[in-house]
């Protein structure tokens, strides 16, 4: 099979989308649109992916990050048609290769739909995607001789009032050797409604040349949905998370409502995990077998250990959690976090840079900052650590089998060595010995005979 170069067009200016950013930059399922085009064309390992880009080209370059796949940027200086679009890109081709074109702003096109047209147009022909659509209107009419064969594809502009009854239409995606399509783009014109170069004007060569033409349907209609429009992307973004949510019910996850989950990044899931309402997934996230997880929470790039609960309203980004742990509700873990098996993170609870071994609790309204914490740990309400002189970061450390108390502050660089016990309301600044108590010498004072003040009435 010949080497696969693909073209991806996304020079449009979006004006529809009433934006400043690039149409191709916005979003679907947390991924700039004109990414997941390329993270799906790089399965398909071409030798070379060009990107045609024209309004809003520096800011698509400046924000497109991928080694996935050689991309060669391509300006469309003016934006003459579709046609016009490719013809800019057949120098960075290969004259040999086979050639397949996307569109930035169709983001959901499934790599199995790709991988047919590729095959096919590998055997000398010109392979175009259709579908058939309940309503067509606005979009080009794929128009049949008797035999059924493709004669022609008419945008719906040039229709007539015959082919405006044709449900069969073009998706825009094809695939042919690349040497046609340099024979071809050059001849070209713009006798249409727009005055463009329309790139579908190539099948009536094809034709003319007596090519082998076939057509492929996508897998789903909704593969070919492209985004002109802040309402179609919001509908857009719909259909992903309703197709993501079938994949996690299909791999064994429970989710209470199908309907009101996010994934906006990459979530892997063993089976029996249990997914409440309105759960965001950002980045990279990976649930064990058996995770819980509360309604309203947000995890970002991390990974949870089986069977371990993470209760509602719960923030953990960043954080690597062991097995049976219980974390929340309305707990933060912040980046660079490490969590020991059943450890346990209450409510209001905040844990930033530090790990905190196996079946250590912190439950209630605390602050544990660089801190490094054993095992069997017990930290009481309203602790924190005090890791930040105003210029820097300073580390605490609490070994084994530590108890304190409530309302301690712990004042980095320190260290509590195994065993020790902090009483309530202390102020750590020394290093404290195992097996010891430390306190605050402290003084209470009680007055016999004392009245409330009484609140003053107006007249």
């Amino acid at each position: 099979m010949p080497n696969l170069s693909i073209v991806i067009l996304a020079a449009g200016q979006g004006k529809r989308m009433q934006s400043a950013l690039p149409k191709v930059l916005h979003p679907i399922g947390g991924k700039p649109m004109l990414q997941r085009v390329v993270e799906t064309a790089s399965l398909l390992k071409p030798r070379n992916i060009a990107i045609v880009i024209g309004h809003g080209g520096d800011k698509v370059r400046a924000a497109f990050d991928t080694d996935l796949a050689p991309i060669q940027w391509v300006e469309q200086a003016q934006q003459l048609g579709t046609g016009h679009a490719v013809l800019q890109a057949l120098p960075v081709i290969g004259e040999s290769d086979t050639t397949l074109i996307l569109y930035g702003d169709v983001p959901l096109i499934g790599h199995v739909t790709l991988s047919r047209l590729v095959e096919a147009a590998g055997k000398e022909t010109l392979v175009w995607l259709t579908a058939t659509v309940d309503d067509p209107v606005g979009l080009g009419r794929i128009v049949r001789n008797q035999n059924g064969d493709v004669s022609a594809i008419v945008e719906d502009r040039d229709a007539t009032e015959q082919q405006h009854g044709i449900c069969e239409i073009n998706t825009g995606f094809l695939a042919c050797p690349t040497s046609w399509l340099t024979h071809w783009l050059p001849k070209l014109g713009t006798n249409n409604a727009q005055g463009e170069y329309y790139l579908t004007d190539i099948l009536k060569l094809a034709v003319e040349d007596r090519k082998t033409v076939i057509t492929y349907s996508p897998s789903a209609n909704w593969e070919i949905a492209g985004v002109n429009s802040r309402a179609q992307l919001v509908a857009l973004e719909r259909i992903y998370q309703r197709e993501n949510a079938h994949r996690l019910l299909d791999a064994g996850v429970s989710l209470l409502d199908a309907a009101r989950i996010d994934v906006r990044g990459s979530l892997q899931c063993e089976p029996d995990v249990t997914i409440d309402v309105n759960v965001i997934f950002e980045g990279d996230v990976w649930l064990g077998r058996g995770v819980k997880v509360g309604a309203n929470c947000i995890l970002k790039n991390c990974r949870v250990g089986a069977a371990t609960e993470i209760m509602p309203f719960t923030h953990i980004d960043g954080a690597v959690i062991g097995e049976r742990a219980k974390i929340g509700p309305y707990a933060r873990l912040r980046p660079t976090t490490t969590l020991g098996n059943e450890v346990h993170i209450g409510n209001f609870v905040e844990v930033k840079a530090s790990r905190i071994d196996e079946a250590s609790k912190a439950n209630h309204l605390s602050y544990l900052g660089d801190t490094i914490v054993g095992k069997n740990v017990n930290i009481g309400a309203g602790t924190i650590t005090c890791n930040y002189d105003g210029a820097n970061k300073h580390q605490t450390v609490i070994e084994d089998d530590v108890h304190i108390g409530s309302d301690v502050q712990l004042i980095a660089p320190v260290t509590v060595h195994t065993g020790a016990t902090i009483g309530a309301g202390t102020t750590v600044w020394k290093n404290v010995p195992s097996q010891s108590l430390t306190i605050n010498p402290k003084s209470q004072a009680i007055q016999t005979g004392w009245l409330r003040p009484i609140k003053k009435t107006t007249a």
